[in-house]
């Protein structure tokens, strides 16, 4: 499985989120830091869920990253979330 399925699967698993996209923006970052030969480097996240309604900026950006896990995380060089309730 890829990481963008990978973090497709995660986060529905999370969030049951209303709306979500999952968009690898690598070839944006071709010849910068962290590009990775194939893609799947950099990403943006666009997220809307009722769970995230009540929370704050920080704890939207840090229930995410728990709900990908510290080793899917640690493969991704940028993750840009867009993420509301």
């Amino acid at each position: 499985m890829n990481r963008t399925d990978r973090i497709t699967q995660a986060l529905e698993a999370a969030f049951s989120p209303q709306h979500l996209e999952v968009i690898d923006e690598s070839e944006q970052h071709r010849g910068h830091a962290g590009y990775q030969e194939g893609g799947e480097s950099h990403f943006r996240v666009v997220i809307r869920a009722p769970v995230f309604g009540d929370m704050s900026r920080v704890a939207r950006h840090r229930a995410i990253h728990t709900a990908l896990g510290a080793d899917l995380v640690g493969q991704i060089h940028a993750l840009a979330l867009d993420v509301a309730g």
